[in-house]
């Protein structure tokens, strides 16, 4: 009599959670990497927005003054352009952006020779091949391990 009432109570075979250890663990696997790279891909998409904000002001600029800020070596942006695109009383781009994570990347980086000129910032998550992005090889910095956003104007 106990055998048969093991026999009616409801519960899982061992093969049903094991199918179910399966599935969860394949939607672990899918979900986990983006979770992970989120930040890192809003990292990417504000160092874009920053290096297009910085590239209407070196626009801006250049309709006043008919030439571009002259920075003969690559030079981090907040250096070569503090003096000119947030010069006071009439600051063109008020506060510099600075790298969303300066601290382990390298900063966006400004040269020019007054008539055009290249602006860049490294990018954390190596399979972005959107507009812009060039290979590591062709950025100034060797410390980028991925791939470089770049800005190029030629007047």
């Amino acid at each position: 009599m106990s055998l048969e009432r093991f026999r009616k109570q409801g519960g899982f075979t061992l093969l049903e959670l094991l199918i179910i250890i399966v599935i969860v663990g394949i939607l672990g696997l899918l979900i986990i990497p983006n979770i992970i790279d989120a930040p890192k891909k809003n990292r990417d998409a504000q160092r874009k927005t920053d290096l297009r904000g910085i590239q209407k002001g070196l626009e801006d600029y250049f309709v006043a003054n008919n030439s571009y800020p002259i920075a003969s070596a690559p030079a981090p942006v907040d250096v070569a352009l503090a003096a000119t695109l947030s010069k006071e009383p009439n600051p063109i781009i008020k506060p510099l952006p600075t790298d969303p994570n300066h601290a382990k990347t390298t900063p966006y980086t400004y040269v020019s020779d007054g008539k055009t000129y290249k602006l860049e910032a490294c990018l954390e998550i190596p399979g972005d091949n959107g507009t812009n992005v060039v290979a590591k090889s062709n950025y100034t910095y060797a410390t980028c391990k991925t791939a470089a956003f770049q800005l190029v104007n030629a007047n």
